[in-house]
């Protein structure tokens, strides 16, 4: 229940006379009645009022809800002085207040409290209730100044032997609101039969008295469900982060002394890559600098091992660093846009031709299992490549090519995805506008290296996890 949930509640509770009690010695709302039709014929006889038109007996099939015995229903033109509704806007009008434009404007609307300028001259002297017959229909205001009311703003002068404060919240919680409501406006006809549960006047000051004790309370829960809302939304995303930072520290499940070392396994990668850069089939890349000590942010398990990215990977490269020329259809060419959902989008990708693609495929060469990552913009973005598709790079994508018979690929995009990697991503991410991380940096990130048999139980680990954070939201 949010605070309009709340608030709505206490006032259904007031008009149905539950949240104060009755007290017998303050008399009958039938008593109060005929107070107030002793008011209307005294001023009707005054010429200070119309007379009123008689409005049809009330049935038992209108009444929406059971009210104490000492409470009467009765329609609102019969506890009205006056209804009536606003009319153009005044010709002497100031958008601004001065010495000589001192009346507020009043129109349809909450923002404001409804002013929407100023004149000179009142139209109601009275102090009213103003209902809102377009835009947020329904909205009332209790207004104790003289005013001027415009665009067809609804008017209530009610009996000086009733509390406006009272009515003016059975207003609030009977009449409909809303842009867009069932219906498009309130008028005059509309609500004059309108069905008011009555109290005798002492219980409706007991009722206004307990409604502004507790408006209050309600404010404070308002901050109290705004505050836990907010938490809801953030819960999955910081407990995923919470999971990956635990799985990263080898947290997350046991070690096995099976699955050998990181230091065997990266000795492993660095023998192939040798092998690899002898037969021509990978370039040598630059000799990274060694991991030092206050660069690690954390312990990690004895068989795990700090590495640079750059020094598991067979390449890495981004995209073309010329705009393509683009054509209707042929090979995707895919940019930040298209993965930075965290994963492939190929729905609304530009094109370019067959020759362009092979030509700039020599150098940039995603293949199925390979990992693109974010690097202009939105950085940091790891996706798996999961199709056998020809598709061609911008700059803004990354390709890290690795031996995925050596490091799991899923292990790869959840470390990259895990707070260790993404701080580094975005203290090293530079420049102004299309901020860029680049590849130097990339390659120099660190990370933790455990065991391959060790990152497939964290994967499996994580997969069974993360659905669970956002079912516990639900729940």
């Amino acid at each position: 229940m949010n605070a309009q949930d709340l608030k709505n509640s206490i006032l259904q509770l007031a008009i149905q006379g539950k949240l104060v009690e009755q007290r017998e010695e303050e008399g009958t709302a039938g008593e109060l009645i005929e107070k107030i039709q002793a008011e209307r014929k005294q001023l009707f006889k005054e010429g200070k009022i119309k007379k009123q038109k008689k409005l049809p007996e009330i049935k038992e099939d209108e009444i929406p809800f059971d009210i104490p015995e000492s409470w009467e229903w009765v329609r609102l033109i019969d506890l009205s002085l006056f209804i009536k509704a606003g009319g153009d806007k005044p010709k002497d009008f100031l958008k601004s207040k001065t010495e000589t434009h001192t009346v507020p404007v009043i129109a349809n609307g909450i923002q404001n409290d409804g002013i929407i300028g100023y004149t000179k001259e009142a139209t109601i002297e009275e102090s009213c209730i103003t209902v809102s017959g377009r835009g947020t229909i329904g909205f009332s205001c209790l207004r104790t100044e003289p005013f001027t009311p415009v665009v067809r703003l609804l008017v209530i002068n009610i009996s000086d032997q009733l509390d406006n404060k009272y009515v003016q919240n059975v207003l609030t919680a009977l009449l409909e609101k809303g842009v867009g409501t069932s219906i498009k406006q309130l008028t005059v006809p509309m609500i004059e039969p309108k069905l008011i549960p009555l109290p005798p006047l002492e219980e409706q000051k007991r009722i206004v008295a307990k409604i502004e004790e507790l408006m209050p309370y309600v404010d404070k829960y308002d901050v109290a469900y705004s505050e836990v809302e907010e938490l809801n939304k953030k819960f999955p995303e910081d407990m995923q982060k919470s999971i990956l930072q635990y799985a990263i520290q080898g947290k997350l499940v046991e070690q096995r002394e099976e699955d050998g070392t990181a230091e065997d396994l990266y000795k492993q990668i660095q023998e192939e890559k040798k092998k690899l850069i002898k037969e021509g089939k990978i370039k040598k890349t630059k000799v990274l600098p060694e991991i030092t000590e206050d660069e690690i942010p954390f312990d990690i398990p004895e068989n795990w091992k700090w590495v640079r990215l750059g020094e598991l990977l067979y390449k890495l490269t981004d995209g073309t660093h010329s705009t393509p020329k683009y054509t209707a259809t042929g090979v995707p060419f895919i940019s930040v846009k298209d993965i930075s959902s965290g994963k492939m989008d190929f729905s609304n990708t530009k094109f370019i031709s067959q020759e362009e693609h092979e030509s700039l495929y020599k150098r940039c060469d995603p293949e199925r299992d390979d990992i693109l990552l974010t690097k202009v913009g939105t950085t940091g973005i790891p996706v798996i490549v999961d199709t056998d598709k020809e598709f061609s790079l911008f700059v803004s994508v990354a390709l890290l090519k690795f031996n995925t018979e050596l490091i799991y690929n899923k292990y790869f995009m959840y470390v990259i995805k895990a707070p260790v990697v993404q701080i580094q991503a975005r203290e090293n991410t530079r420049g102004v506008g299309n901020k860029n991380w680049v590849m130097r940096d990339i390659a120099n990130t660190i990370l933790p290296l455990p065991p391959l048999g060790e990152q497939k139980r964290i994967v499996e680990k994580i997969e069974e996890m993360l659905p669970q954070t956002k079912q516990l939201v639900k729940e």
